[in-house]
């Protein structure tokens, strides 16, 4: 599904991401783990687009994406969230998830005249998908509120439903337990499983080595901007080199 061939990024002297390969398979749920700084967000953001890279290729089923703008990759079905959620703050959950429904007929300017009823259409039928997916993340009963009400938690929640409006094949999920509570969390999980189970494939960034070994049949381990360990969780938690990156210091 995803290919990473030597992926690097520099800011200026510092190679934030040095020549990362590696590989996601359809369907998978992958882990990407490493201490802070080590360039795991900077290697999210070059697949999904908010960065170029310096060097090497990306590839999403087989086609080179490095050169395309994140809305080109999200047409071809490859979301992602965010560490910190921002939603529009004074729009109610459901337009929040209106607007990331895609290629809408009515955002352009001649078929709100020439076919208002196909438009009409269209916006029920998104309606209705918001719905089903505030259902899902168990948000349901705050639709209409804004969503500046919603806790930390909640704002992940919504954030995974307003990913899912635009029926990805791949979800960059960026630490999702950050900051949430124990119940949130286990919602969290079970609706990542279940995403998992419509087919779409996942990597996920994660500090909480309980969420990444409930999830995960294999995770990657960066470590001072490279790629340093892969394998079962159960595996890589007992490497020599990933103990001595996150307890010695190797973060960059």
């Amino acid at each position: 599904m995803l290919e990473l061939r030597s992926v690097t990024r520099r800011f200026g002297g510092i190679m934030a991401v040095d020549g990362v390969s590696l590989t996601v398979a359809r369907g998978e749920i992958a882990g990407l783990i490493g201490p802070n700084g080590a360039g795991k967000t900077t290697l999210f953001n070059l697949v999904a687009g908010s960065l170029s890279p310096s060097g090497g290729a990306i590839l999403l089923e087989g086609q080179a994406i490095e050169s395309e703008p994140a809305h080109r990759r999200l047409a071809r079905g490859l979301g992602r969230t965010f560490q910190i959620p921002r939603p529009f703050p004074e729009m109610s959950l459901l337009e929040n998830l209106l607007v990331a429904a895609p290629q809408q007929t009515g955002e352009r300017l001649l078929p709100n005249f020439l076919a208002p009823r196909r438009i009409g259409a269209e916006e029920k039928r998104n309606i209705e998908k918001a719905r089903e997916l505030l259902a899902f993340v168990t948000l349901d009963r705050l639709a209409d509120q804004p969503a500046r009400i919603l806790s930390g938690g909640q704002r992940k929640l919504l954030e995974l439903a307003r990913v899912m409006m635009a029926d990805p094949q791949m979800i960059l999920l960026d630490e999702p337990a950050a900051g949430v509570n124990a119940l949130v969390l286990e919602t969290i999980v079970t609706r990542i499983l279940a995403i998992n189970k419509r087919g779409v494939t996942l990597l996920i960034i994660e500090h909480n080595m309980d969420m990444i070994a409930r999830l995960c049949g294999r995770v990657f381990v960066m470590a001072s901007g490279r790629l340093l360990a892969e394998g079962a969780p159960s595996d890589v938690s007992r490497d020599p080199r990933v103990i001595e990156a996150y307890l010695g210091g190797a973060a960059a």
